[in-house]
C-alpha cells in the first residue's frame, strides 16, 4: 500500500528550523505495532496519522518508541498539510485524538493551535532533579507528564547539558527548562524526554501547553511571544483562554512523496 508522506519543519519560517514532523495520511489506522513501526523507521520526534472523519479527521502521534496523548508541532504539521495540500481552500480543520478534539485555524503567517493547558503545581524537587540539571533550579513545578524547572537567567537554559539518564530515570516522561526570556521573548525553554525516545524535542507544544498558564501567572499577563532555544530552535506564540492554550506557528514543507506499507 502507497501512503502519502510529508516531512514538516513545524514552528518554522525557514527549512531546517523549527522541529520536524512526519505526517502520513491512511484510509483507516493500522495495528499499533505497525505504527509504532512505521514512527521507528521515520526517526523523527513525532510521526503524525491522519484519517479522514467526514469534514475532520481523526489523528494520533508516534514517538519513534511510544505513543504519546499530545503533540504541538506534529498537529501544526498536520494543519498545514490539510490546508495548504489536500484542500488549499480551507481556513479551519478540525482533529479528534486522544486529548480531545484540537481545532486549527489559518492566520496570515502560519496557524492557531487551541490546546487544553497542563497546570503545574509546587513540589518538592526529586533527589535525580538536581543530578539531571547539574545545578539546583530556583523553582520546580509538575503536571502529570512533565516536571517544569524555572532558571535564573535564559543563559543558563542556552548552556544546559543535561544529564539524559539521569532525566530518563524522573517518574515524569519529560523536563522542560525555562526562564525569563532575552532577545525580546517573555520566556525561553528547553524540552528532554528521553524516556519517549527524545533526547531533546526542538520546538515543543505540549510543554507550552503546561509553560503557558504558569507564565502567565509569574508575569500576571495571558498572551506572550515565546522561543525554544534546541539547536534548531523555533519561536511561538502562546496565548492563555480560561483553559484553554492558543499557540500560533507557521510550518515549511521539507518532504512529501509516498510510503511503502
Amino acid at each position: 500500500m502507497l501512503v502519502p508522506f510529508y516531512q514538516v519543519d513545524a514552528f518554522a519560517s525557514r527549512r531546517f528550523s523549527g522541529n520536524p514532523a512526519a505526517v502520513m495520511l491512511l484510509e483507516h489506522f493500522a495495528d499499533d505495532e505497525t505504527l509504532q513501526a512505521i514512527a521507528a523507521e521515520n526517526n523523527l520526534a513525532e510521526t503524525a496519522f491522519l484519517v479522514p472523519d467526514g469534514e475532520d479527521f481523526r489523528l494520533r502521534w508516534f514517538t519513534p518508541t511510544v505513543e504519546v496523548p499530545l503533540c504541538g508541532h506534529a498537529t501544526l504539521a498536520s494543519a498545514a498539510v490539510v490546508m495548504e495540500r489536500l484542500a488549499p481552500h480551507r481556513q479551519r480543520v478540525v482533529f479528534h485524538s486522544a486529548s480531545g478534539p484540537l481545532s486549527v485555524e489559518r492566520t496570515a503567517t502560519g496557524y492557531i493551535m487551541n490546546f487544553p493547558a497542563r497546570v503545574s503545581r509546587p513540589v518538592e524537587p526529586p533527589p535525580l532533579l538536581a543530578e539531571a540539571l547539574r545545578q539546583s533550579p530556583v523553582e520546580v513545578v509538575a503536571d502529570a507528564f512533565n516536571y517544569l524547572a524555572l532558571l535564573e537567567t535564559a543563559d543558563q537554559v542556552r548552556s544546559l547539558t543535561p544529564d539524559l539518564a539521569a532525566v530518563a530515570g524522573l517518574d515524569r516522561s519529560g523536563l522542560i527548562v525555562t526562564a525569563p526570556g532575552d532577545s525580546g521573548y517573555d520566556f525561553i525553554s528547553r524540552y528532554f524526554a528521553p524516556a519517549k525516545g527524545i533526547p531533546e524535542d526542538p520546538v515543543t507544544g505540549g510543554a507550552h501547553c503546561a509553560l503557558t498558564p504558569y507564565w502567565a501567572e509569574r508575569l500576571e499577563k495571558t498572551a506572550f511571544r515565546a522561543f525554544q532555544a534546541s539547536r534548531r530552535g523555533g519561536e511561538l506564540g502562546c496565548c492563555l483562554i480560561g483553559e484553554r492554550v492558543e499557540l500560533e506557528g507557521s510550518c515549511v514543507f521539507y518532504l512529501e512523496g509516498t510510503a511503502t506499507i
